[in-house]
């Protein structure tokens, strides 16, 4: 029997809460709901706070909250979390690393 191959990433997620009644604990929750669909397991979180963008796309959205996370998963997993994220209206940003 082979041993499943496992990688560790390091993701930083950007938040977009304008309008809604969930907060940035709340909208992370629902990452790492995401991050386990795709058989991940989260090993840390840190909710880096609001920053603002260096290149502002929209005048009326300057800033968002920043989180890190750190998860290890199968090889195929970042492609299939930026898809499911892709269609999260809270998640405004997503960047996968391994680490």
């Amino acid at each position: 029997m082979s041993v499943p191959i496992r990688r560790n990433y390091h993701a930083t997620f950007i938040l977009d809460n304008r309008g809604k009644q969930e907060t940035v604990d709340q909208i992370v929750d629902g990452v790492k709901k995401e991050i386990s669909a795709v058989h991940g397991d989260v090993t840390s979180v840190e909710n880096i706070g609001k920053r603002d963008f260096a290149r502002v796309t929209d005048r009326r959205f300057t800033g968002a909250a920043y989180v890190h996370v750190n998860f290890s998963a199968p090889p195929e997993a970042p492609a299939h979390l930026r898809e499911r994220l892709r269609l999260n209206g809270s998640v405004y940003r997503t960047f996968i690393q391994e680490a």
